[in-house]
């Protein structure tokens, strides 16, 4: 199953208390909580390019599966992580103690971060 297309968020669980716990200033988290992002994914084998967009700001993260690479977080910050693959449609990295997992269901999409027991979910659809 390709990851590849474009999605565009649909709902969001707990992005407030998660942004918050993450270090991000009130005032981008208030202008972020109702702007629909849209995720753009380009998948090549285990090589992977990921564009989200979210309003005027625009995040380019590019990993390939069991490779150690640099990820932008939200913050704006750089970490290392090492993205894994789990059957055909689930990609689990650790990130700075954050652990997120992706799983791809058919035109649904639907990205799962946890750091401590804080969890953040988002579910985007295929456009």
């Amino acid at each position: 199953m390709s990851f590849t297309g474009k999605y565009e968020l649909q709902s969001q669980e707990n992005f407030e208390p998660f942004m918050k716990a993450l270090g991000l200033p009130d005032e981008q988290i208030q202008k972020g909580k109702d702007i629909k992002s849209i995720s753009e994914i380009v998948q090549d084998g285990k090589k992977f390019k990921i564009t989200v967009t979210t309003g005027s700001k625009v995040m380019h993260n590019e990993f390939t599966i069991g490779e150690e690479c640099e990820i932008e977080m939200l913050t704006g910050e750089k970490v290392k992580a090492v993205f894994q693959m789990e059957g055909n449609n689930k990609l689990i990295a650790n990130l700075k103690g954050l652990k997120s997992v992706t799983e791809l269901n058919g035109d649904i999409i639907t990205n799962t971060m946890t750091m401590g027991d804080l969890t953040y979910k988002r579910i985007s659809k295929r456009i």
